[in-house]
C-alpha cells in the first residue's frame, strides 16, 4: 500500500487540488519520501516478527536510515517523522482481526492520522518531554490518551484526535492499565527539626558558639528588633575544614537545639538532565523553607554545584550559580513576612566557590571547623566517652597528646575500636593456644611507640597472650557472653592506647602527612644538635603552656646545614617522631612547575596541609633548590617561589602549630632573607663526626649485626682510613663489612654441597672490615672540610 493522502476540499477532476509549481512539487516530494520509508518499515517489521522480537520506532529508525542514503542524508527528526507515521500504520494493520488488504478505507485513515499529526509542527520536541517527564505512563511514540466529555477514552496524537480505528490492542490495553491505576501521590517530606543530637554531643566548638549565637540566634528572637533599626539579618553561613570535623553535625545539630524546621540538600541532587529543571527545583527549595519560616537551608558539599563560573564547563553550571544568588537576595524580613531563613553550607574545598557566593548579605560568615588541637581533642573524647563505660584512672590529657591530626570522626572511630579491643579480652576461641614468646624484652632502639611519650605509653608485647588464630577457630561464632561478664566489661586506658595503631587519621590516608618511625635510638652521636632541637621544637610541642607562659608562641625555624651524609634528614624524623608531630617531607625541586603559578600554588598547598594536621613539621630537603638567591635567579618563576616561602613563613597566616626544618649542603645559595629572624633563625652545622662519635655512629650501625669477637669498633673509629666519614660512609663501611661475610659463607655453601656451614653461624670477621676499608673511601674531601667550616663561621659572623 503506498502513502496517499487525500486532499479536501478538491474536486474530482483535480479541481482546488493545488497544482501550481511550489506546492505540487513539494507534496510530491513529500509523498514519494513517505511511500520509501514505508516500504523500509515494513521490511524492517517482517524481519523483526520473524525474530520474535518487539519492534520499536528508534530501531525502524537507525534501519531507514542505515537502508537508504537519501534518507540518511535528511535530517533526523523529519525522518523520524516519518517513521512514526509507517510504524503507527503497520501496527494497525497487524493487529486487525478482519485481515482483508488495507484499500482505500486504509487510505483514508491514514490521511486523518497525517492531518493529525501536521497540526503540530513540533511534535518531535514534545515526544522528548513526555520521554523525560517523570509521571508520564505514555509509550515511546506520541500516542496519549484523553478522557472525552462523554467520559470515552479517545487517543490523540500531539494533541489531534485520531479515530478509534487507528488504536492498536496494545495501546487500548496500555490505556486500560492506566485508567484503572489509581494516581500515585507525592509523599510529604518531613521537615521536623532533627532528633537525637544537640550541641552538647560536639566537643571543641567553643570558639564557633559566639558566632552561632549572634548570626542565629539572635536574629532568630529578636527578628522584630533588626526590623525596627532597619537592618538586615545574617542569611548565609559557610562551614568549611578537612573532611569529619563536623560540619554536617553542627548543621544539625543547630537545628535541633532551636527546634526550628531542617530542609537538607545534597548539593548533586540539584543537579537535573533537563534545561531549566535544576533551576526550578532550587526555587522550590527556597520557597518551601519561606514557608515553613523560620527555617534552616543547609546544602551540603556545595562545591559541587556552586564552583566558579569563570570556569564553568557548562552553560548549566552557570545558570544554577545565578539561581543561588538570586534566591539568598530574595531572604530579606520584608519577603519572608518577618520571619527569618537561614542558609548553611558546608565544603572542604571552599575556594572553588564562585566569589559572589562568599560575599557579604549571602554567605556573611565562614567559620573554619579545622583539625582541633589538643585540648579540643580532649573535650571531644570527654563528649564521646559520655555514655562509655570506663574503668580505671583515665587521662583524657594524655590521650589526646597521642593523637595529633585526629578530627571529630577519627576520635569516634578510636572509640569503637577501643570498646572492639575491651570485648576481644573476653573471648576465648574454641581450640586456640597462646603463644610463646623466647626473644625477651623488646631490642634496644626498637620502639614501637615514640620517645615523645613516657615509659608507661609504650604498648606492652602482648604476642604471648594473644591466641592464634587459625583457619579454624577464626570464624567460629562464639558462646554469649553471661549476665556477670557484661557486667565486668569496661573500657580501660589500655584499649585506647592499643586501639591507636588500628585508627589512621584522615590526614595521613591521603598520604601527604604520616609519624616517622626513626628514633633517637637510631641516631648515633649529635648530642649537641639533639638538644638545640629538643628546646627548638620538641619541647614546645610536648608542653605548650611553658613556652605560651613566658610569651613564646611562635615556633622557630630550624635551618640544618653542613656536608652531605651527616644525618640532616635522619634528625629531622627522628625529632618529628619525639615529638609525636606528623610530619611532611618536601624534596626541594618536587615543588617545582613549569606552569606559571603553580609552584607557588604547591608551596601555600604544603602550609595548608600542614596547618590542617597540627602539631605538623615540614622538612624542606634541599632548601638551596627551591629558595635561590633572588639576584642570582635566571627566571621570574625562582623568585615567586622564594617570596612565596618567605610569605607562608612570617606572614598574615597563622602558623601556629607548623614547624619547619629544612636542609642543605649549600648554605652560601640560600636567599639571606630566609635566614632573617622569625624564619629560618637557627641555624644548626652538622659536622663530620669526630672519632668518638664515629665509634658510637658505628656502635648502632651494628647494633643487630653478628659481630666477630675479634671486631674492635674503636680501633675502626680511630684509624686514620676512616677520617672524615660521615655517618654515611660508616652505614656503607657497616654494610660492604656485612656482604663480604656473606659472600664468604655462600662460597662454603657452594663448595662443599649441601653439607656446608648453616647460617646460624654467620658472623662479620675483622677481616671483613678491613677488605671493606679498602674499598669504601670519604665523600667529603679535607679542601670541602675547610669550606664548610669557613662557611659555619661565616654564618656565624665570626
Amino acid at each position: 500500500m503506498a502513502f496517499r493522502s487525500s486532499r479536501r476540499g478538491a474536486n474530482a477532476d483535480g479541481k482546488g487540488g493545488g497544482g501550481g509549481g511550489g506546492g505540487g512539487g513539494g507534496g510530491s516530494v513529500t509523498k514519494s519520501l513517505e511511500r520509501k520509508v514505508e516500504a523500509l518499515v515494513r521490511d524492517y517489521y517482517s524481519q523483526t516478527a520473524s525474530k520474535g522480537i518487539a519492534p520499536s520506532n528508534a530501531e525502524a529508525l537507525d534501519y531507514v536510515q542505515a537502508h537508504d542514503n537519501s534518507l540518511k542524508r535528511m535530517k533526523r527528526a523529519q525522518v523520524e517523522k516519518f517513521v512514526t507515521k509507517a510504524m503507527a500504520l503497520v501496527e494497525q494493520e497487524a493487529g486487525d482481526n478482519d485481515g482483508h488488504e488495507s484499500g482505500d478505507e486504509s487510505d483514508s485513515d491514514f490521511d486523518i492520522f497525517n492531518e493529525a499529526v501536521e497540526k503540530d509542527n513540533n511534535s518531535a520536541n514534545r515526544r522528548i518531554v513526555e520521554m523525560w517527564s517523570k509521571t508520564s505512563t505514555a509509550p515511546s511514540s506520541s500516542t496519549a490518551t484523553e478522557v472525552a466529555p462523554g467520559g470515552q477514552p479517545r487517543s490523540t496524537v500531539d494533541g489531534a484526535e485520531l479515530p478509534k480505528d487507528a488504536q492498536t490492542p496494545g495501546r487500548r490495553k496500555r490505556e486500560r492499565n492506566s485508567r484503572s491505576e489509581p494516581p500515585v501521590k507525592k509523599q510529604k517530606i518531613d521537615r521536623a527539626p532533627p532528633t537525637g543530637i544537640s550541641l552538647r554531643d560536639l566537643g571543641g566548638i567553643e570558639h564557633v558558639l559566639k558566632h552561632l549565637h549572634r548570626l542565629i540566634n539572635l536574629p532568630l528572637s529578636r527578628a522584630a528588633a533588626y526590623a525596627q533599626l532597619g537592618i538586615s539579618i545574617p542569611r548565609g553561613i559557610l562551614f568549611h575544614g578537612p573532611p569529619g570535623c563536623g560540619k554536617t553535625m553542627l548543621a544539625n545539630a543547630i537545628a535541633a537545639q532551636l527546634g526550628i524546621p531542617f530542609i537538607p540538600v545534597s548539593a548533586p541532587s540539584i543537579v537535573s538532565g533537563m534545561s531549566g529543571e535544576s533551576e526550578k527545583k532550587l526555587r522550590e527549595i527556597f520557597e518551601e523553607a519561606v514557608k515553613l519560616a523560620p527555617s534552616i537551608i543547609f546544602i551540603d558539599e556545595i562545591d559541587a554545584v556552586m564552583t566558579k563560573r569563570d570556569s564553568a564547563q557548562r552553560e548549566m553550571e552557570k545558570r544554577i550559580v545565578a539561581q543561588m544568588l538570586t534566591c539568598m537576595d530574595d531572604l530579606s524580613l520584608s519577603k519572608t513576612g518577618g520571619n527569618p531563613v537561614f542558609v548553611i553550607g558546608a565544603t572542604n574545598r571552599p575556594d572553588s566557590l564562585d566569589p559572589a557566593l562568599r560575599r557579604a548579605g549571602r554567605f556573611d560568615r565562614e567559620i573554619c571547623l579545622g583539625v582541633p588541637d589538643e585540648a579540643g581533642r580532649e573535650k571531644i573524647l570527654r563528649v564521646l566517652s559520655e555514655k562509655l563505660k570506663l574503668s580505671g584512672d583515665f587521662d583524657f590529657r594524655r590521650l589526646a597528646r597521642l593523637t595529633p591530626g585526629f578530627v571529630g570522626a577519627d576520635l569516634s572511630s578510636l572509640v569503637t575500636a577501643a570498646g572492639a579491643v575491651a570485648i576481644e579480652r573476653t573471648d576465648e576461641l574454641p581450640g586456640a593456644k597462646h603463644q610463646s614468646n623466647d626473644n625477651g624484652p623488646l631490642d634496644e632502639g626498637v620502639s614501637i611507640m615514640n620517645g615523645a611519650m613516657d615509659v608507661d605509653d609504650v604498648v606492652p608485647n602482648t604476642t604471648d597472650a594473644e591466641p592464634k588464630l587459625t583457619v579454624d577457630n577464626c570464624m567460629v561464632p562464639l558462646t554469649p557472653l553471661t549476665a556477670e561478664e557484661l557486667e565486668k566489661l569496661s573500657i580501660t586506658l589500655d584499649d585506647f592506647i592499643a586501639a591507636l595503631p588500628e585508627v589512621q587519621p584522615s590526614s595521613k590516608r591521603e598520604g601527604f602527612t604520616t609519624v616517622p618511625d626513626v628514633t633517637w635510638q637510631q641516631v648515633g652521636a649529635l648530642e649537641a644538635i639533639r638538644e638545640e632541637m629538643q628546646v627548638a621544637i620538641v619541647d614546645p610541642i610536648s608542653h605548650p603552656e611553658v613556652f605560651e607562659a613566658v610569651g613564646l608562641t611562635a615556633p622557630a625555624g630550624v635551618l640544618l646545614y653542613g656536608p652531605p651524609g651527616c644525618g640532616k634528614t635522619l634528625l629531622a624524623k627522628a625529632v618529628a617522631n619525639e615529638s609525636n608531630a606528623n610530619f611532611i617531607s618536601v624534596k626541594g625541586p618536587e615543588l617545582l612547575n613549569k606552569w606559571v603559578g603553580e609552584s607557588e600554588r604547591a608551596v601555600r598547598q604544603v602550609f595548608m596541609r600542614a596547618r590542617a594536621s597540627q602539631p605538623c613539621v615540614i622538612f624542606f630537603d634541599e632548601l638551596d633548590a627551591l629558595a635561590g638567591k633572588r639576584e642570582d635567579a635566571t627566571n621570574e618563576a625562582t623568585s615567586r617561589v622564594v617570596n612565596t616561602l618567605l610569605t607562608e613563613l612570617d606572614g598574615l597566616s597563622d602558623r601556629k602549630g607548623v614547624y619547619v626544618i629544612a636542609a642543605t649542603n649549600r648554605p652560601d645559595m640560600i636567599d639571606p632573607a630566609m635566614l632573617r629572624p622569625g624564619r629560618l633563625d637557627k641555624a644548626l652545622f652538622v659536622a663530620l663526626p669526630s672519632a668518638e662519635e664515629r665509634l658510637d655512629i658505628l656502635k648502632k650501625l651494628t647494633m643487630k649485626m653478628p659481630l666477630h669477637e675479634s671486631v674492635d669498633l674503636r680501633e675502626i673509629a680511630m684509624s686514620d682510613r676512616c677520617e672524615n666519614f660521615s655517618g654515611a660512609d660508616l652505614s656503607s663501611l657497616a654494610r660492604e663489612a656485612a656482604s663480604s661475610a656473606v659472600k664468604s659463607i655462600l662460597h662454603v655453601k657452594r663448595n662443599s654441597g649441601p653439607r656446608g656451614a648453616p647460617v646460624d653461624s654467620v658472623t662479620v670477621t675483622a677481616e671483613d672490615f678491613a677488605r671493606a676499608l679498602k674499598i669504601v673511601r670519604p665523600s667529603v674531601s679535607e679542601a670541602e672540610r675547610r669550606r664548610y667550616d669557613l662557611i659555619h663561621k661565616k654564618l656565624r659572623g665570626e
